[in-house]
């Protein structure tokens, strides 16, 4: 079995965390289900608002609202503090700009 270890022994990354990472992204990016499932749970345990949400799972908001209502989560909306709405407006900013 494959281990981190051996990429990093073959001097092919730097480190095992480097490993892991490289491979978590290959497998968001050939299942991109699975960054929507884990950006509902992130979500569901009130770790990140819907607008982070829907920009982790690389959707657009209405589709996230849409797939958490779909999955009979309730909606948080609008933001507890400060911090948060910032993070929303620049998360919300970036999925504007990608589509320009």
């Amino acid at each position: 079995m494959l281990s981190p270890r051996y990429f990093v022994e073959a001097n092919l990354y730097p480190n095992e965390e480097a490993v892991i990472q490289d491979a978590l992204r290959h497998l968001l990016r050939l299942r991109p289900e699975l960054k929507i499932q884990l950006a509902v749970y992130r979500y569901q345990k009130e770790e990140i608002s819907l607008a982070k949400a829907a920009y982790l799972a690389g959707i657009s908001w209405i589709q996230m609202k849409d797939i958490l209502t779909e999955q009979g989560i309730p909606l948080r909306l609008g933001s507890e503090t400060i911090e948060e709405a910032k993070n929303e407006v620049e998360s919300l900013r970036k999925e504007i700009q990608g589509k320009s």
